[in-house]
């Protein structure tokens, strides 16, 4: 007998999109393209924040999280998913918590995985294919997180390129810009 997926009604939720190369020489560990995103937050938590540079500042600043990989991605894009696959990216994402981050349990780290799905699926406000990006600081002792999403340019379609999109609501201006071509020779090195 097949097994057959339960369809109950679709969900909305983030999955890591790499428009360009970029990614892999930005953050130490790049999201894979096509994965289940969360905030990725939880993994600056520790409040040492202040001390990051390099690459792992461009994570801080501007990195949705691939559960999968636990690796980072600039963009993540707004996708349909069904009620099995938002359960099977809690049971992934639990797994990681527990091997990466020692979670007390199995349990706590569900509990926790549903929290950060249910957050990320309330990013998900826009249509469908609406790229979202990140800016986090530091302030006050927490860390705050500001979202953006991105449309198509008018006459661009549903073409993805990296240059083609428009900022949809309002930017948060970087307190330190990121400087991309450093980063693109630390790669090199």
């Amino acid at each position: 007998m097949a097994r057959h997926e339960h369809r109950g009604p679709a969900v909305k939720l983030l999955r890591t999109i790499r428009l360009d190369p970029s990614d892999t020489f930005v953050f130490a560990r790049a999201a894979e393209p096509g994965e289940w995103a969360v905030s990725g937050a939880f993994m600056f938590w520790n409040g040492e924040n202040a001390a990051l540079e390099g690459k792992q500042l461009a994570a801080f600043r501007s990195g949705f999280l691939g559960i999968e990989s636990f690796g980072w991605s600039t963009l993540v894009q707004i996708v349909e998913a069904s009620p099995d696959m938002r359960r099977a990216a809690v049971e992934t994402l639990a797994a990681r918590l527990a091997t990466h981050l020692g979670a007390p349990s199995h349990q706590a780290a569900l509990a926790a995985a549903e929290e950060e799905l249910d957050f990320a699926s309330s990013l998900c406000t826009h249509p469908v294919d609406t790229l979202i990006a990140v800016h986090r600081r530091q302030e006050h002792g927490e860390v705050r997180e500001a979202f953006r999403s991105l449309r198509a340019k008018p006459g661009e379609g549903r073409s993805l390129r990296a240059l083609s999109f428009l900022v949809e609501e309002d930017e948060v201006p970087l307190e330190e810009p990121v400087d991309l071509m450093a980063l693109a020779r630390e790669h090199r090195k």
